[in-house]
């Protein structure tokens, strides 16, 4: 039954509770257009409601109908290369689309289905009925969380409509979309231990500060600090299945680059394109407020949906500090209680929902799959001391910090070796270990301890000038150059550079401890540390350009015998 509009005060709309099954969390259909909101409260007969769109043209006396259901998410094999916004419609039919309360819009695709069962087989929730022919990833169709039953009737094998009835199980029938609740987590049968490595391509990151699949990753940085072309590469070369893109409050040239880049980009690991294993949702700072605060539940809740496919999903979230403004601004609106910067006192709770929905699980069908989250963050001015990067440092297992100083002296990706951090060395030296690679933590503590020394020395030369240093002071700081250079710096406009695979990183990182130890040797023994720091080191610098990891080596015996024939 319809109430009635009473007030409206930007996105908050209030109106009379004519049902009395209405509650906190339903959505409703305000006004003659149908504007979607969310009610957040209901006091003495009366309901508040975020609308989720612009609410120009709404008044009191117009209509306002509870839809009886929370905010849900339409899941079904159309994701995959789609562009939708933060409630999770198609953006494909803009601008007609933008209207306020236009509806979703109508799949119209067939698409081929594989029956995995047969009629009257014994099913529990999370078994898998068939699959749905979507390219580079295996859409399989599962029976819904708290599903099950005898398999009633399975669609042959072939082409069928989005609307068609796959399966009957039980009373229930199975299409190819579905919806899940937002701002529910997806259920799962328990959680695993950390596993493997989510292979970036990023050498910082997978070298130094490595995440596990089913982490979770902060990214702070000031503007400028290059966080969206981090997080770009990122969704570029990650070996997951399926990544979810999340640009919340972004600047629409930012998003349109990354559709851009996206759709244009050759999936290293199938040939096609890297678009097919990709949804993106594209809530840019012009939408409206309360759609920017949902955009991050819907995207993981996508995750989730691939996850309990037995895949493994990332959610790039960028970002959430726009996020965490939505939510300030309707703290405001609702007159809540103020905590730190006019933040939400329950800023830290939605932090720690959101990330604890990260994780590698065992699915209800028996199966493996994870959702690794990683998001950044947009301190104003660069202060890292503000709530939403404090409190995110709090819940998340790794933090790459992006440095403004490193950023401006166009180091890319400006990843700050000493504000970084990994909370799963453990996992990750096991990790390392199995692959064969023992000698990770070795190489990895000792060339961030050259980073830590040149860093605190080049305050001092600052002062006295290098030519002042002892000799072994100016080696350290000849070494901290070469591992900034040689094997930190990354470029993403490289054809061979912008993407590193494990043994190519692993290769340059030995070729930087081994040119190290031999510039410490020598300036130790009879060489003038002067002499060393004229030695062209160029070779091992453009080894990151080598295509050929095996040639690092060759390049590397070069380095040393220039190093060695510096001394008398």
């Amino acid at each position: 039954m319809a109430g009635v509009i009473r007030r409206v005060a930007g996105p908050l709309v209030d109106f009379d509770v004519a049902d009395a099954g209405t509650a906190v969390g339903d959505l409703v259909s305000l006004g003659a257009a149908g504007v979607p909101g969310e009610v957040v409260s209901i006091a003495a007969g009366r309901a508040t409601t975020q609308a989720y769109e612009y609410t120009g043209g709404l008044a009191p006396g117009q209509p306002a109908r509870p839809r009886g259901a929370p905010l849900s998410a339409a899941l079904g094999p159309h994701l995959l290369g789609g562009v939708f916004d933060g409630l999770l419609r198609p953006l494909s039919g803009a601008p007609d689309f933008l209207e306020p309360g236009a509806g979703t819009a109508v799949d119209t695709v067939p698409r081929r289905f594989t029956p995995r069962v047969r009629a009257g087989d014994v099913l529990a929730a999370g078994a898998v009925l068939g699959v749905l022919d979507t390219g580079p990833v295996e859409y399989r169709v599962l029976v819904p969380p708290g599903g099950g039953g005898t398999v009633q009737m399975v669609a042959a094998a072939g082409l069928l409509p989005p609307d068609a009835v796959l399966a009957r199980v039980g009373d229930a029938d199975v299409r190819q979309r579905s919806a899940w609740p937002v701002r529910r987590p997806r259920p799962h049968a328990g959680r695993l231990g950390t596993g493997r490595l989510l292979r970036t391509g990023q050498r910082v990151v997978d070298q130094f500060f490595p995440l596990p699949v089913g982490g979770t990753a902060g990214v702070p940085g000031g503007f400028g600090t290059g966080k969206t072309l981090l997080l770009q590469q990122i969704a570029k070369w990650c070996d997951a299945d399926v990544v979810v893109y999340v640009g919340c409050g972004e600047r629409g040239n930012e998003m349109a680059e990354v559709v851009a880049d996206l759709t244009g980009l050759t999936d290293p690991r199938t040939g096609g394109r890297l678009a097919d294993r990709t949804v993106i949702i594209a809530n840019t700072s012009n939408m409206p407020m309360m759609a920017r605060e949902a955009s991050v539940y819907t995207g993981v809740t996508v995750a989730e949906h691939f996850r309990d496919m037995g895949l493994d999903a990332v959610v790039i979230a960028d970002s959430t500090s726009r996020w965490a403004e939505a939510l300030r601004e309707f703290a405001a609106r609702t007159g809540e209680l103020p905590a730190e910067e006019g933040y939400p006192a329950g800023l830290p709770s939605a932090l720690a929902a959101f990330y604890e929905r990260a994780g590698a699980v065992r699915t209800l069908g028996g199966d493996t799959g994870s959702v690794t989250i990683i998001g950044a963050v947009s301190p104003p001015g660069g202060d890292l001391t503000e709530p939403v990067t404090t409190y995110t440092e709090r819940f998340v297992r790794c933090r790459w910090t992006l440095d403004r100083d490193l950023a401006y002296s166009r180091h890319y990706p400006a990843v700050s070796w000493s504000e970084s951090f990994c909370r799963d060395l453990g996992a990750a030296a096991a990790a390392h270990r199995a692959a064969g690679d023992a000698g990770w933590p070795d190489r990895r503590d000792r060339i961030l301890a050259v980073l830590a020394e040149a860093d605190r020395l080049t305050t001092v030369a600052e002062l006295v000038g290098v030519d002042a240093l002892p000799p072994a002071e100016r080696a350290a700081l000849l070494c901290g150059r070469l591992a900034r250079d040689a094997l930190l710096r990354q470029s993403a406009l490289s054809a061979v550079d912008a993407y590193c695979d494990e043994r190519r990183g692993a290769a340059l990182a030995e070729a930087v401890r081994t040119v190290c130890d031999a510039v410490r040797a020598a300036v130790a023994g009879a060489a003038v540390a002067a002499d060393v720091e004229r030695v062209d080191f160029g070779p091992l610098v453009r080894a990151r350009e080598d295509p050929d990891t095996d040639g690092v080596a060759g390049r590397v015996a070069t380095v040393l015998a220039a190093v060695r024939g510096a001394a008398p």
